[in-house]
């Protein structure tokens, strides 16, 4: 197997971590339970920007804290990576 197909498998691991933390922060919101911080939300939407997006979008979570716009700039450095990964890689 290709290291694309290993880049491409750990960048879909890492997006749905990060779907599953929003998921959960946002159900933990509603019962009123201990949070999810700030800060690992963050580094999960570093690591997985595409879930985080998509969960962000899908339950209106975090969608209007400033220091979340950083999210869809961590999508475009997560493509760049990608790219840069498939051409200068193998």
């Amino acid at each position: 197997m290709s290291i694309y197909w290993y880049i491409l498998l750990g960048l879909l691991v890492l997006n749905l971590m990060a779907f599953y933390a929003y998921w959960r922060d946002k159900r933990k919101a509603q019962k009123g339970k201990w949070r999810t911080s700030e800060a690992m939300l963050l580094l999960l939407s570093l690591l997985g920007p595409f879930g985080a997006y998509a969960a962000m979008k899908i339950y209106h979570h975090k969608t209007k804290k400033l220091k979340f716009v950083l999210v869809p700039i961590f999508m475009v450095l997560q493509i760049a990576l990608f790219v840069w990964a498939f051409l200068y890689l193998d």
